[in-house]
């Protein structure tokens, strides 16, 4: 053998750059489920079941397609326990030989790889990772000289260079965003379009297995096993997609920002998980929405939303992640200190939308976004918990989470952590948000119109004390002057009302 490649778990993709030209007579590629991997974060069960599943069955493939493959089990007797070790292993069962990585997500699994090549003086090289639209150095670039960094600017920048939704030089439809038409919630039950579920399928002989294997070493592991459907395979999840365009798409426009009691996915792709572990390509995610639209099968303000999510926030995201890593990690511009309440994990709290949120997370390793970013995320904000424990914890329990795609989501969009490198101001929101966008409020204990009361709902009271806490930082910012002016406005008395109940709340947020 001429070569060792290693595959990373989130690259299970057919023409992974470090394969493209292999030749599998002289390349042997390593794969290894390893408990590093496992025990970084706190994983959801069913995150867990998924990348050892489709880890493995893209193993097969490989080996379909002539390449010898090393592949180790989680549960081998010499496993080593981290990615660093199999490479040295691998090299020590079959000689030494240049070793070749396609760019990792994450810069702890850059700075770990990096660390044993030195030590271990290996003939080593890392490949571009082709499978983004917009490479780390292209992003840095379009980033330089700019005073600050914004999706929507990036996002028409990527629609002209690959030219998606496009007529003539000009975006389709006369405008490049249509997310004033993405703000609808949904209809009531009787006038509502009927909600197609993500496809689902049975676990394989190889999926099975994974699942009893996760069920052993992880017994603790977050959420729920049980009714594990994810597709493991390239094909199953294009399958998947496909469901999505016909059945989905003309829809998730007018509702993608909408939220509602026991609709766990709504209108939304589910397609993430796919995506960012190589089992779909972008690009073609993108021209097959693009065609649905030419052919008059879904709304434009349905594709560009779409679109906009893929190449646009997507791109962006990993385009913060590694123009500022390593230190991005560690920022927490609004000092935010507050432990992660056990409700996270539980979902045992009264507040509706919460619980709701939560238990839906518990059971499918998903949750669409704006439940992550209105209802979790905006709690976090405004009641100020620590981003690092908020980051840990969308880091484990979303399917689809690597930390190159939820740190800058996380610690950026919904904390505002990064001090706006990432977003020009702080996603907050109190309750009338989520009672104009949702269902969650009917039957909750809480009032979302009441504020100050025995039954105020906490987003409320949480929220103008996150504003008044956080005046010498916003009251001069243009996008928050009408809320600083709306907070002048109030009476003295009610703001101090709200903010001693903040106060008391924030002592023990798990009594909410």
């Amino acid at each position: 053998m001429s070569q060792l490649v290693l595959v990373l778990g989130d690259q299970l993709s057919a023409s992974l750059a470090s394969l493209r030209d292999a030749d599998p007579a002289s390349t042997r590629i390593l794969m290894a489920e390893v408990a590093a991997e496992v025990d970084y974060a706190p994983h959801h069960a069913k995150k867990l079941a998924f990348l050892f599943a489709a880890m493995r069955h893209h193993a097969k493939a490989l080996r379909k397609a002539g390449f010898e493959v090393d592949y180790v089990h989680l549960d081998d007797a010499d496993n080593s326990g981290s990615l660093s070790g199999e490479l040295e292993r691998a090299l020590q069962r079959h000689g030494s030989m240049p070793v070749r990585i396609t760019f990792p997500g994450e810069w702890r699994v850059k700075a770990e790889i990096e660390r044993w090549a030195e030590s271990a003086r290996a003939n080593f090289a890392w490949v571009p990772d082709d499978r983004f639209l917009c490479s780390p150095e292209d992003f840095a670039e379009w980033a330089r000289g700019r005073k600050t960094l914004r999706m929507e600017h990036f996002y028409r920048s990527m629609r002209r260079r690959h030219d998606l939704l496009m007529e003539d030089g000009e975006p389709a439809g006369g405008r490049w965003n249509f997310d004033a038409q993405n703000r609808e919630p949904l209809p009531p039950p009787l006038a509502r379009p009927a909600i197609p579920r993500p496809m689902q399928f049975r676990p394989d002989p190889t999926t099975r297995d994974v699942l009893r294997l996760i069920e052993r070493r992880c017994p603790d592991a977050f959420g729920e096993l049980a009714g594990f459907s994810f597709a493991v395979t390239p094909g199953n999840a294009k399958r998947a997609f496909s469901h999505f365009l016909k059945a989905a798409l003309p829809y998730f426009g007018d509702h993608q920002d909408a939220m509602a009691s026991g609709e766990d996915f709504l209108f939304h792709s589910v397609i993430s998980i796919y995506l960012n572990a190589g089992l779909l390509d972008p690009l073609e995610c993108c021209r097959a929405a693009e065609a649905a639209w030419r052919d008059g099968a879904a709304p434009l303000n349905a594709v560009e939303g779409f679109v906009r999510q893929i190449i646009g926030w997507r791109e962006f995201v990993r385009g913060i992640y590694w123009l500022y890593m390593p230190e991005y990690a560690e920022r927490n511009a609004l000092e935010a200190d507050l432990p992660l309440p056990e409700f996270y994990w539980s979902g045992a709290t009264d507040m509706h939308c919460v619980a709701e949120t939560v238990a839906g997370i518990r059971r499918n390793a998903y949750a669409h976004h704006i439940q992550r970013l209105m209802v979790t995320g905006n709690f976090a904000l405004i009641a100020g918990i620590d981003p690092k424990a908020v980051c840990d914890w969308y880091l484990g329990v979303f399917a689809d989470a690597y930390e190159w795609v939820e740190l800058p989501n996380t610690l950026g969009m919904a904390l505002h952590g990064d001090n706006g490198a990432f977003a020009s101001k702080p996603y907050a929101a109190s309750g009338r948000y989520i009672d104009r966008m949702s269902d969650y409020c009917e039957g909750c204990r809480y009032d979302p119109s009441d504020a100050t009361g025995d039954n105020a709902c906490p987003f409320n009271y949480l929220y103008w004390d996150f504003i008044a806490r956080n005046r010498a930082r916003f009251e001069k910012h243009p996008r928050m002057a009408m809320i600083y002016r709306n907070l002048a406005r109030q009476d003295s008395e009610r703001v101090a009302r709200m903010r001693a109940r903040a106060e008391a709340a924030r002592r023990n947020l798990d009594r909410l």
